[in-house]
């Protein structure tokens, strides 16, 4: 059995989309004789906890190690959940912290939790190290143990670093470092993992140092198990359920949606009679505020935020799933966790997005009906189209070949295949 160290500050019992992967690939490392011991954060102050994340990672039997660090996050760990501010108020602190902090506002844990990996690995004999970003003061953390130990890395990018699309430069000087920090981070790793071929190609283009072979894709993905013996709702009514699962913010939006569902519904009031829109998440004060004011409050309905497991229940209960990315900065290479989970659901799938990896993912679906994200006659449009084949029964059905290579612990097996290249290039 290998060892690996891997670094994490999103982890259970934190929720949100952004700790899953991580949490799935070292459930599923032991499986290809690879026992992974993972340092993250301790108590935060976060925007959502869930504890049926937090029991899987425990069921698992993971060694986890966790450091409080210092920081915002820290510091607010008392009061446990925080509630979601107002978007341009979030996005105000956000640019603010990233003026401030470089890479990010998380410098504060990845310093503590240097020591505490350092002292890990001093007693102990690891066979690699794997970090998972963002936040990137980690992977700069990583880069240290790295040199210091000698010990191969890996890096897996859930998004850009220099040229993040919700980024914030101020100055050229910020914008300098962010490219030297991740410059010297690509030249330590052994291997480097993306979510996606657009996100490799950019990486790629701005580090002509590094080849095709140094870059390895392993997508976003489901988990089979997640769906066993879940309690899935009898629908009370024939009405065909629309939901969204996530949270809203920065160019991620139902306002487009919205808006076209509203002119659907006075231009096809026997249409969107028959249809219920569902919002899992945070819909967030600014987008209750529009469902209001175009009176759609009788169609939409919103759970907030649901553990896991709840979540999935809702989205199995449903009929269609809709997600949206809207333009921006390198949106061509977001890669949404939420889209690959709507694939383990098998349901049809209504796709806004613009030009990139998650269009050419969900066009491989085969069960996907895209349109532009802000396109409001489109998006009209394709409600239309797609009730009108729920009321005749031939809504399509996805590439089952497409759903199946994308299992966690198939995913896994792909990403410690990589780790052994890593210890067996090492050792050469």
């Amino acid at each position: 059995m290998y060892k690996v160290l891997v670094i994490s500050y999103y982890f259970p019992p934190m929720g949100l989309s952004g700790v899953q992967r991580t949490l799935k690939f070292v459930k599923y490392m032991k499986n290809y004789n690879w026992e992974p011991t993972i340092v993250t954060t301790d108590s935060t102050g976060y925007y959502a906890h869930d504890p049926s994340l937090q029991k899987e990672a425990e069921d698992a039997n993971l060694i986890i190690h966790r450091v409080a660090g210092k920081g915002i996050n820290a510091n607010l760990a008392s009061r446990g959940t925080v509630k979601i501010p107002r978007e341009f108020i979030r996005k105000f602190l956000s640019r603010l912290s990233s003026t401030f902090f470089i890479p990010d506002n998380k410098t504060g844990w990845a310093n503590e939790a240097f020591y505490a990996a350092e002292k890990l690995l001093t007693n102990e004999k690891f066979d690699l190290i794997f970090v998972s970003a963002p936040p990137f003061s980690s992977v700069n953390m990583a880069v240290k143990l790295n040199k210091k130990f000698n010990i191969p890395l890996v890096i897996d990018y859930r998004d850009l670093w220099y040229g993040y699309q919700f980024g914030f430069y101020p100055t050229p000087y910020h914008s300098y470092l962010h490219k030297k920090m991740e410059y010297n981070a690509l030249k330590a790793a052994d291997r480097i993992i993306a979510t996606n071929r657009k996100m490799k190609e950019k990486i790629i283009a701005k580090y002509p140092f590094l080849t095709f072979e140094d870059i390895y894709i392993i997508p976003h993905g489901y988990d089979p198990e997640d769906f066993k013996d879940l309690k899935v709702e009898k629908k009370p009514n024939n009405k065909m359920r629309l939901t969204y699962s996530g949270i809203f913010y920065e160019f991620v939006t139902p306002k487009y949606f919205l808006l076209a569902f509203k002119e659907l519904s006075i231009e096809r009031p026997d249409v969107t009679a028959n249809i219920e829109l569902h919002f899992i998440g945070f819909l967030r004060i600014e987008n209750k505020k529009l469902v209001k004011k175009l009176e759609l409050q009788e169609v939409v309905k919103e759970y907030g935020y649901l553990n896991h497991r709840e979540a999935l229940s809702k989205l199995m209960s449903s009929d269609v799933l809709w997600m949206m990315v809207g333009y921006g900065r390198n949106a061509d290479t977001i890669s949404s966790g939420k889209l690959y989970e709507y694939f383990g659901t098998r349901k049809p799938l209504l796709v806004s997005v613009p030009e990139g990896a998650l269009k050419a993912a969900a066009t491989e679906y085969k069960a996907s009906f895209i349109t532009k994200p802000n396109d409001v006659e489109e998006i009209k449009r394709t409600i239309l189209s797609i009730y009108e084949q729920y009321v005749k029964n031939t809504l399509p059905v996805p590439d089952e070949e497409f759903i199946v290579k994308h299992r966690r612990d198939f995913l896994t097996e792909l990403l410690t295949k990589q780790f052994q290249f890593s210890v067996k290039e090492g050792v050469m």
